[in-house]
Order: C-alpha cells, then sequence, then structure tokens
C-alpha cells in the first residue's frame, strides 16, 4: 500500500512539474502563488489518480477479469 501511494505520489508530481512548466501565465505572479498552486495541482492530480487507480484495481482483483 505504501509502495503504491509513493507511486502514485511520483506520478502526480511528474505531470504536475511538467503543468507548471508548461503554464503560460501573461501576468507575473508571486513566488507564493506559484507554490500554493504547484501544491494545489499536485494534490488535485494525485486525487485524480488515486479515484481511478485503488476501484480498477479492487475490480481486478476480486472479480479475476484478467
Amino acid at each position: 500500500m505504501k509502495k503504491s501511494f509513493l507511486n502514485i505520489l511520483s506520478v502526480a508530481f511528474v505531470l504536475t512539474t511538467i503543468g507548471i512548466v508548461m503554464d503560460g501565465d501573461v501576468v507575473k505572479t508571486t513566488m507564493l502563488v506559484r507554490f500554493s498552486e504547484f501544491l494545489l495541482m499536485w494534490g488535485i492530480i494525485s486525487l485524480i489518480v488515486v479515484l481511478f487507480y485503488f476501484p480498477i484495481k479492487y475490480l481486478l482483483r476480486n472479480k479475476k477479469i484478467v
């Protein structure tokens, strides 16, 4: 369980970093705003990945689909 959470957080971190680098804000924002935006985006992406990963893992394990 710990390993799966670490994997999910690392995937979300990479996706968030790519999103922040590709972000083209016209207005220059402060460092605090950029940091809070990064943390919130990381949390949202982690939540989305968790909501897809664990139900699929549960269904595959209990229903013996694969």
